[in-house]
């Protein structure tokens, strides 16, 4: 259970430093009360984790040559586009600004709900709505779904929701400052590193 929190808490936690969620509540954070940002994500999150760990236990039914080289392949992966993203940062190479990315995705959401809306219930529904669109189908989402299929469920669950905890708790007290003052370049590298360091030992150990 502790390496499934410590993978959980790690992989899925440090990789939503910057990403679009994190930038998501980060803005939200500046324009309404912080604690319902913070619950409104936190709650989206929390909900998408259970469902990546539903999924990771539906994949234990398939056979474990397929779950054990899809883990290593898919973390490899992960870790090469993360190492990438981090080198091009500051140059020339094609990419996608998650913030630009995240203020496009909460005007769409503003321009049918006003954004003078600042009831809890409102602003717990738009992050809610924003956060879970934002995580369906993203790298901590899948990464959740392949943990939860090699460790501990349970461990996998609270580590990463650890995690998001952290991480959701500095982009509404921070805001765009605390990303402003984040090495981007350093955390995306850092997060590849550990990727690819996670890839190595899932293959030593079905080794």
């Amino acid at each position: 259970m502790l390496t499934g929190f410590t993978a959980g808490l790690l992989l899925v936690g440090l990789a939503e430093l910057g990403d679009k969620t994190f930038f998501i509540a980060a803005i939200l954070a500046m324009n309404h009360q912080r604690r319902w940002v913070f619950g409104g994500a936190i709650a989206a999150l929390s909900a998408m984790t259970l469902l990546g760990v539903g999924a990771g236990q539906f994949l234990t039914l398939l056979p474990e040559t397929w779950v054990y080289y899809g883990e290593i392949i898919l973390f490899a992966a992960f870790g090469l586009k993360l190492l990438y993203d981090g080198f091009c940062m500051g140059g020339s190479c094609p990419g996608e600004d998650e913030a630009e990315e995240a203020e496009a995705a909460i005007k769409a959401a503003e321009s049918h709900h006003p954004a003078t809306e600042t009831a809890p219930l409102a602003v717990v529904t738009k992050t809610f709505g924003l956060v879970f669109l934002g995580e369906w189908g993203d790298r901590t989402q899948i990464t959740t779904v392949m943990l939860a299929a090699t460790h501990s469920p349970v461990g996998v669950a609270l580590g990463a929701i650890a995690g998001f905890v952290l991480c959701i708790g500095l982009a509404v007290i921070g805001g765009r400052l605390a990303a402003g003052r984040l090495s981007e370049r350093f955390i995306t590298l850092f997060a590849g590193t550990l990727f690819i360091g996670f890839a190595i030992a899932a293959g030593l150990r079905g080794s």
